[in-house]
């Protein structure tokens, strides 16, 4: 094919690109590299398949969609001029498109046919566009799909099945001269539509009412019903073929027709430019900085408190997987916020990879290894963890409380949260926020707007404002970015712009001085409390937190000693001893009498009574203590019944009688077969290791350079073996080589051929089948052939490779002009 020869399919366009070009359309449609197509042909074909079209067409913007419909509706193939046409009007205008949005349209509309070609959607030279076969078959109007244009189906798919005198009688009602045949009576009839001049002068003698009717319809859509007995109006239009018959009950408005009544415009509102994002406010970028690194301290402090909440063991499992609706609304008194917020922070920690499932008989959720690891981080740096795993995560916590397609409902941690979409939602949210000067907060509407202009398949306009998926995606990323501190006082803060552009080290460097530090000591009072008067270290805060039960938080946190909190420190193995020392080590004020007094009176009594195995016994060396725990009728569900004077028997497990005891106000331990203390300690219970959650990809991984570049030269070796001149075969050769089939010679013949090829350095092509039995063809130039194996530059893999002569099926010499 001649360089200026129009290419007649595509699969010829595709061919006369360039290494650069295919390699774009493969990154815009990394779907085409699965499998790597075997030549051009091949990579045609599969770029004109129903799933790999639609995906295309959903990752277009409003205004290269728009090209798109408009080739649609626009004769097969359209020149450039007819285009641009569809999209402006014909000058003609109604009153309701403005010059400059016409004066847009002409600038981006290059730009968006650029896109269409990169992405093989459209093929031709400008003075013949051509729209893919499936797509327009997406596109183009019918009564099933109807177009986003709003336009019917032209003059000659509405009346085809017309009887010839209907025809005849439309074109005498019209003002035309008859026809001898249907074909240039539907000639005349759109011609007659597409003529300004003649339509207006046929719109001018229609009633008042019938011009009201063409109105309804003439921005789609474009079907109408009607009664058997017509209104005068509709009669009058429907005698010349303004409105025409599709069904007994339907009619529709022509394309040729609505067109006129356009103007020349496909679209009602073309958007050639993106809307811009509007600025809600601008607030200094320190204080959007401050702002966002105390939200982020507060988030990590809520993970820590939830894995905390889990430490001993969390809830357990849903059968059908997930959280119960219970457990939730649990965890979210204990972490005193909201259930939706909540369900947030359960999913942010397990997408982090700090909680998963024990694999117990008991399934429950527990913290994993990887959250211990992740305290031991510093703050800056567990607080990149958790964003980096936020933007990766598909999981999508919003969806929690909702239901799933079947009516079920979805539940956190649950299995039907991931939304492949989420991720890439996300960045270009925070991407649209980083374009704006620092501190500037957008305004939420206009984000959304802008989005759906970014992806307008993925957000119908058929559906309510801000009810598709992408809308609500980002309306939850707006929410979980404020939550997380990625941005702060709605503006993004310089830490998370690092984060996106720079990586995880510059954003910890930059937030690590807005961080507090960490406190070694706390303020204790009369009233049984302690004051942290900030974050504490992490020691500190361990034993603290065991010691104490938090009553309020804020920028200080509230602790409160009570006789349950003194004896969890007591069974997790501290000494009374050891408390005093602890508090007069870390207090700035000295220990209150009445806190002193509460921690001697606990450890007295601790232990006093001994829980083991029998079931469960009861031992205690003062029997008025095992008098008073019979006589008590709160004993009675324990069964219990003396043994000896010291000893009582219980049908209870050990730590049903331990708590059911403690109720009753008692601070018994429980103890080992040998009679020693068990002592709980903190952070007992922690899953096998486990990986964070997968994200689930939205299709296939965009490709790297290299990939590409071997895909790119694999295409181009296949396409060469299968489109190359070969030689004919001469008379008396064993076989014949069919265009495009495996050539097949005798051993003799191949090794005469690929001796004589390595001898003159010509290229031939060569059927070979591996060691898998898999056939291809290969144009090869031989270099060394011996011992039964042949050395060649194999163009198809573009690398000198080793066949043995026995796998070559057969050998063709190429045509002067195929060489290479």
């Amino acid at each position: 094919m001649g360089t200026t020869t129009p290419p007649r399919t595509l699969a010829e366009a595709l061919r006369a690109r360039g290494d650069e070009s295919l390699a774009g359309l493969l990154r815009a449609r990394p779907d085409l590299l699965n499998p790597v197509p075997n030549d051009i042909t091949q990579l045609a074909t599969r770029a004109g398949t129903r799933a790999s079209v639609v995906r295309a067409l959903e990752h277009l913007d409003r205004f290269a969609l728009q090209t798109a419909e408009a080739l649609a509706v626009a004769p097969d193939p359209a020149p450039y001029d007819a285009l641009l046409s569809l999209l402006t009007g014909d000058g003609l205008d109604d009153g309701e498109q403005r010059d400059d949005v016409g004066a847009a349209i002409t600038a981006a509309l290059p730009g968006a046919l650029a896109t269409l070609r990169e992405q093989a959607l459209v093929w031709g030279e400008d003075d013949r566009l051509r729209l893919v076969r499936t797509a327009r078959e997406l596109l183009a109007p019918s009564p099933q799909h109807p177009s986003p244009t709003g336009l019917g189906p032209t003059v000659a798919e509405a009346t085809a099945g017309m009887s010839p005198g209907r025809l005849q009688e439309i074109l005498v009602a019209a003002g035309l001269p008859a026809t001898h045949d249907p074909v240039s009576a539907v000639a005349a009839l759109s011609a007659l539509f597409t003529d300004r001049t003649r339509m207006a002068e046929l719109l001018d003698t229609a009633p008042v009412e019938a011009l009201s009717v063409l109105d309804r319809l003439v921005w789609g859509p474009p079907y109408g019903e009607v009664t058997p007995n017509p209104t005068p109006p509709v009669k009058w239009l429907r005698d010349r073929g303004l409105l025409l018959p599709v069904s007994t009950r339907t009619v529709v408005l022509p394309r040729e027709a609505a067109l006129h009544l356009r103007a020349g415009r496909a679209h009602r509102v073309p958007e050639p430019v993106p809307p811009a994002v509007a600025a809600a406010a601008e607030r200094d970028p320190q204080a959007v900085d401050r702002a966002a690194a105390g939200q982020a301290f507060t988030a990590l402090s809520t993970v820590e408190e939830l894995l905390k909440l889990w430490d001993g063991g969390g809830p357990t499992i849903l059968r059908a997987g997930g959280l119960s609706v219970r457990e939730l609304k649990r965890a979210a008194t204990a972490l005193d916020v909201s259930e939706p917020i909540a369900a947030f922070w359960i999913e942010l920690a397990y997408g982090a990879g700090l909680l998963a499932s024990d694999g117990e008989s008991d399934e429950r959720y527990a913290p994993t290894p990887a959250s211990d690891e992740w305290l031991d981080l510093s703050a800056e740096d567990r607080w990149t963890h958790l964003a980096t795993a936020w933007l990766a995560a598909t999981r999508t916590a919003g969806l929690v409380g909702g239901q799933d397609a079947k009516g079920r409902a979805l539940s956190a941690l649950g299995p039907e949260l991931d939304r492949s979409a989420a991720p890439d939602v996300r960045r270009r949210v925070l991407a649209l926020f980083a374009e704006l000067p620092p501190g500037t907060a957008p305004e939420a509407e206009t984000l959304l707007r802008r989005l759906r202009w970014e992806r307008p398949l993925r957000g119908s306009a058929s559906t309510a404002e801000g009810s598709d998926l992408r809308s609500r995606l980002a309306l939850w990323t707006l929410n979980e970015a404020e939550l997380l501190g990625i941005t702060g006082r709605g503006a993004l803060s310089a830490q998370a712009r690092a984060l996106l552009d720079e990586g995880e080290g510059t954003a910890a460097a930059l937030l690590s001085p807005l961080l507090p530090e960490p406190l070694d000591h706390l303020l204790l009072q009369a009233d049984l409390t302690a004051v942290a008067p900030g974050p504490l270290e992490r020691p500190l805060a361990d034993m603290l937190s065991v010691l104490a039960d938090v009553e309020s938080k804020g920028g200080a946190t509230v602790y409160r000693f009570t006789p349950g909190s003194v004896r969890r420190a007591l069974d997790a193995g501290q000494a009374a001893a050891d408390l005093h020392a602890f508090l007069a080590a870390h207090s700035r004020t000295p220990v209150p009498q009445p806190l002193s007094y509460l921690i001697d009176d606990v450890a007295r009594r601790h232990g006093h009574l001994r829980i083991g195995a029998a079931a469960a016994y009861v031992r205690c060396d003062d029997e008025a203590v095992l008098n008073e725990i019979l006589a008590d009728r709160r004993s009675v569900g324990l069964r219990l019944r003396r043994l000896a004077p010291t000893v009582l028997a219980s049908q209870a497990d050990p730590g049903s009688l331990l708590e059911a005891l403690r109720d009753m106000g008692y601070a018994p331990a429980a103890e080992s077969a040998e009679g020693d203390v068990l002592i709980t300690r903190a952070g007992a219970r922690r899953t096998p290791p486990r990986t964070p959650p997968a994200p689930v990809p939205e299709g296939p991984p965009v490709p790297d350079d290299s990939l590409l570049g071997a895909a790119v030269r694999a295409i181009r070796a296949g396409d060469t073996a299968a489109t190359v001149a070969r030689k004919e075969p001469q008379e008396g050769a064993t076989g014949s080589t069919p265009s495009g089939t495996l050539p097949r010679t005798t051993p003799a013949e191949t090794l005469a051929t690929v001796q004589a090829a390595a001898m003159t350095g010509s290229t031939v092509w060569i059927g070979y089948v591996n060691a898998d039995g898999a056939a291809s063809q290969r144009v090869i130039a031989p270099v060394r052939v011996e011992g039964g194996f042949v050395t060649a530059y194999d163009h198809t893999a573009d690398e000198v490779r080793t066949y043995p002569l026995h796998r070559i099926t057969g050998v063709a010499e190429l045509a002067e002009d195929g060489k290479g």
